[in-house]
């Protein structure tokens, strides 16, 4: 079966979920989670899709109820997870994980997001992953399966009233700019930086035209400090500090943005924008104050050595650490549920705007 049929299997069973709870959830702030982007927000999308970036093997999902692989490339629940959780809705569990779940058991949030996933299409060309701008032809099959269910006027107020998160633009630093010679020699990086934002605002403004109206954007972390990259650079395992040069790099982009999102608030009518600061938080835990968030290891992931592994390099055969809380890293890219927990806590914050 394609791709696409999956996919909207999966966003066909979530809608009616949706439909089947958003009625006796109306006394909450909002109705849905619909959420966008990279393995960052990706529950298990990839799992239909023929790529290697997947994450439904252990020892992904060490912490996740019942000890699951679910796709998420954590060992636990990722921040839409986490914020479905102190938004009292239903926390995003994907339907393929039980076919036997009921509507009741089922999640409010549906997830469009893919694992290895950019706003620039050099990113994915032979991943198989589903682009950002892509994801939005999903959301229009999910739409117009709730018309076709609850009706046109209710649909739309679903849509209109769902916190819509967007997280992407790392993957295209790490696996195209930084890794791949073609985009350096064509644009520098402040070139890239537009040619990224670019893409940011069509693709705002693509769901907005849906019917998205508050809306969630994240700047990028630090990427400097990924195990990845200071592996990269670093060969010795006792020489690993943060890329200042990265990092400056993930500064300049977020710089952007924020008063981009400013722009569209004022140019769409109706809608809201928030931009949420993944770096200032993620240096805090990593650089600056560790300890207050009970982290012990900060510049390596708890799987295999912790400098290189993820996606496939992570499996069942790595050797893993034995407290996954003290560590801000999961893998050599992703953050363990405990980082998470403080990023949907920050966000909880910022719902206010909404």
């Amino acid at each position: 079966m394609a791709p696409k049929a999956l996919i909207f299997i999966l966003l066909t069973l979530v809608s009616t979920t949706i439909i089947h709870t958003c009625s006796a959830q109306t006394d909450k702030k909002f109705p849905a989670i619909l959420t966008f982007g990279d393995s960052t927000l990706d529950t298990g999308n990839n799992f239909f899709l023929e790529t290697i970036f997947k994450a439904n093997y252990k020892p992904y999902g060490k912490d996740f109820p019942g000890q699951v692989p679910t796709g998420r490339f954590s060992n636990g629940k990722l921040t839409s997870d986490i914020l479905a959780s102190l938004l009292k809705l239903k926390e995003t569990v994907p339907p393929f994980l039980d076919p036997n779940l009921s509507n009741d058991e089922l999640s409010t949030g549906v997830n469009f997001a893919s694992a290895g996933s950019g706003y620039d299409e050099l990113t994915t060309p032979v991943s198989g992953v589903i682009l950002v701008k892509n994801q939005t032809q999903y959301f229009e099959d999910y739409i117009k399966r709730l018309k076709g269910v609850v009706g046109e006027e209710k649909a739309k107020n679903i849509i209109e009233g769902a916190l819509v998160i967007v997280s992407a633009g790392s993957n295209d630093l790490i696996f195209n700019y930084y890794s791949l010679p073609t985009s350096r020699h064509q644009l520098n990086i402040t070139q890239y930086h537009d040619f990224l934002l670019q893409r940011v605002q069509d693709f705002l403004k693509a769901i907005y035209d849906l019917g998205s109206r508050k809306m969630v954007v994240a700047g990028l972390p630090p990427i400097g400090c990924l195990p990845i990259q200071i592996s990269a650079r670093f060969k010795s395992p006792s020489n690993r500090t943060c890329l200042t040069d990265q990092n400056s790099d993930s500064q300049a982009y977020n710089s952007k943005l924020e008063p981009l999102l400013g722009q569209l608030e004022a140019s769409f009518p109706g809608s809201k924008f928030v931009y949420l600061n993944l770096f200032d938080p993620v240096m805090d835990m990593i650089n600056n104050n560790p300890q207050k968030y009970g982290f012990v290891e900060t510049n390596k992931g708890c799987c295999g050595s912790g400098f290189f592994e993820a996606g496939p390099l992570c499996n069942a055969l790595s050797a893993t650490c034995n407290d996954t809380s003290q560590y801000v890293f999961r893998d050599s890219i992703h953050p363990t549920e405990s980082a998470y927990a403080h990023v949907a806590q920050n966000l909880k914050e910022l719902l206010a705007k909404l």
